[in-house]
């Protein structure tokens, strides 16, 4: 089945064949790539998705880092960090944290795995929903912290160095391995196998 595909680059109009897993459309015109399906991508998704998931626990139980400041040793986790600046009055920043670096991650894989699961089974009834939380996903992702918050940490085990002991925590690898692999999950999704089963009714 041919299908009609407008080029990002210079605009030209041009029919296509439909792409099978690997391949790659470019412009007869400038060369960009018009279209492309990833091998795999079901799969490789949802592996990338189930590993971020389960590394999401301990990266979310186990403490961040650990300070020791004069004899003081403190441990500190995503969750303690945010009830902290709950307490300390600054609830927004609180609430910003909270959703940016524990609630939309999770719901971010649970949303790719509904993905994964729906056209795996090529059910019709959910194209609609499977189209919508497409783009919540897109819309939520650039919102997802994870790499910031990560950046951070990092940022903090240099600068505190100077004036106490920073070490740490076995929850930062964890939440190194979240950041990585629900980047990899996002990346891997093919959008246009969300129609797969759509394509072969026409």
């Amino acid at each position: 089945m041919e299908t009609l595909i407008t080029c990002k680059t210079c605009g030209l109009v041009q029919r296509t064949e439909e792409l099978g897993s690997g391949t790659v459309a470019e412009c007869c015109r400038c060369g960009s790539v018009i279209g492309k399906r990833k091998v795999n991508s079901l799969g490789r998704t949802a592996a990338f998705a189930l590993a971020a998931l389960i590394l999401y626990v301990p990266a979310n139980i186990y403490p961040i880092l650990r300070m020791e400041y004069y004899g003081a040793y403190t441990e500190s986790t995503v969750w303690d960090g945010c009830v902290r600046l709950f307490q300390d009055g600054q609830w927004l920043v609180a609430v910003i944290v909270f959703v940016a670096s524990i609630l939309i991650p999770l719901c971010k894989l649970l949303g790719l795995f509904f993905l994964v699961v729906t056209v795996k089974l090529e059910s019709r009834r959910w194209q609609r929903e499977r189209v919508w939380t497409y783009k919540i996903i897109e819309v939520v992702g650039p919102w997802a912290m994870l790499d910031v918050f990560l950046l951070s940490v990092l940022v903090g085990l240099v600068k505190l160095k100077q004036i106490a002991t920073v070490l740490p925590g076995p929850g930062l690898l964890a939440f190194t391995a979240v950041v990585v692999l629900t980047i990899l999950a996002s990346a891997s999704f093919d959008p246009k196998s969300i129609w797969n089963d759509a394509n072969k009714t026409l």
